[in-house]
């Protein structure tokens, strides 16, 4: 059966400016950095609709909006941060805007955002429309794509 596909990228040149830090990692990556995170999502439909389209792209602010909210000029850290208080302290101070996810990392943040995103999807397009997958950019050369 033929599908159609489509894409939606809010890329890293708008990206969202977000610091965060995998503090299991053994690298640098353990200490708190930051990027201008992009992200890219596929939606596919068995068919079109009315207009020839998978997904209207003038309906994607909803989207946009979800995506600064997680991400743009927030720190995200682990729930399970040893340091969790730390940032806590610095959040209810007013040096950061703290968002705590299950894990953090580019394939962990694309699975957050699939899962939020994805049902959000099929309600609004009573099904017809399926968000296929969601990758993240750190920048040019890293990203990760969470696949439903």
């Amino acid at each position: 059966m033929a599908k159609y596909y489509s894409t939606k990228t809010f890329g890293n040149d708008r990206g969202f400016s977000c610091a965060f830090r995998q503090w299991r990692a053994s690298s640098h990556c353990n200490q708190v950095h930051g990027y201008s995170l992009g992200f890219r999502f596929v939606f596919e439909a068995d068919e079109l609709d009315h207009r020839s389209w998978v997904y209207d792209f003038g309906n994607t602010a909803w989207i946009k909006s979800y995506l600064e909210e997680l991400f743009d000029h927030t720190t995200v850290v682990a729930d399970d941060d040893p340091l969790m208080d730390h940032f806590k302290k610095l959040d209810a101070a007013g040096g950061c805007t703290l968002r705590i996810l299950h894990s953090v990392g580019c394939e962990r943040f694309a699975e957050t955002v699939y899962a939020d995103i994805a049902p959000q999807i099929a309600d609004e397009t009573r099904g017809r429309v399926r968000l296929k997958s969601v990758e993240v950019f750190e920048h040019g050369a890293n990203s990760a794509i969470y696949e439903g």
